[in-house]
């Protein structure tokens, strides 16, 4: 792989319940288990930040295949959900759901691009075949 950019992050204190940085400082957050898994919440953990981070990654491959495709785009979003369960194996997995907004297009044509984009955004290709990803179209 040509790599063009890298990323680098560090976790420090108690994991989930402790403080991420990445070097450039641009992240420097606590983290902490959320109430709805029996922690205390208040700050950012790592599905908030994975959920961010697919949503304006998917939202750019969305806008590449549009470019690619001569589709003029508008007020598009796309919102992530990061959900996380148990895997029956004694550990945890996760699953996505990605909503797309297009306005004033048709749903199929709609749904057609947000597929082209799941073939190219990076976090789906990272993410294919290892936890379940749905790409559905919504109305605004």
């Amino acid at each position: 792989m040509d790599v063009l950019y890298t990323a680098e992050a560090l976790a420090t204190g108690g994991g989930r319940n402790g403080h991420v940085t990445t070097v450039d400082g641009i992240i420097n957050s606590d983290v902490r288990v959320p109430k709805e898994m029996g922690g205390e919440g208040g700050a950012p953990n790592p599905e908030l930040y994975f959920a961010a981070g697919y949503a304006a990654c998917f939202h750019s491959a969305l806008q590449s295949v549009a470019r690619a495709q001569k589709v003029t785009l508008s007020d598009t979003s796309v919102g992530s959900r990061v959900q996380i369960g148990p895997n029956g194996e004694g550990g945890f997995q996760l699953a996505v759901q990605l909503e797309v907004v297009i306005p004033d297009m048709e749903h199929d044509k709609a749904q057609a691009l947000a597929d082209a984009a799941h073939q190219v955004c990076p976090y789906s290709n990272a993410t294919r075949g290892n936890i379940e990803v749905t790409v559905t179209v919504v109305e605004d």
